[in-house]
């Protein structure tokens, strides 16, 4: 069986989490790559979780994360939703377009 020493995952839901704010911040444009970083950040976090919770031989952990991967599996399909509504009226994804939405 092949360990690999926490510290690396660790890393790597570091470099996840930083990639999807990178995403935020450096495209203010697009939605769906701002949805998409959500989604990424969102999974690194799921992904910290598990770590921890193997980790420390608890499974509260892993119920949190079930619940974090129904919001954002809600989160991604109310947005979708609401995009392809934009989309059909205004042919276009871009944010700095979008100035009419009333609620």
């Amino acid at each position: 069986m092949i360990i690999i020493n926490i510290n690396y995952l660790l890393l790597v839901t570091i470099l996840l989490f930083f990639i999807g704010v990178l995403g935020l911040v450096f495209n203010r444009k697009n939605v769906l790559t701002i949805i998409m970083s959500l989604e990424l950040i969102l999974l690194s976090s799921n992904l910290n979780f598990i770590l921890f919770s193997i980790y420390l031989d608890d499974i509260i952990g892993q119920i949190f994360v079930l619940f974090i991967l129904t919001i954002a599996a809600t989160e991604a399909a109310i947005g979708l939703a609401v995009l392809t509504i934009h989309y059909r009226l205004k042919n276009t994804i871009q944010i700095d377009k979008i100035t009419h939405i009333k609620g």
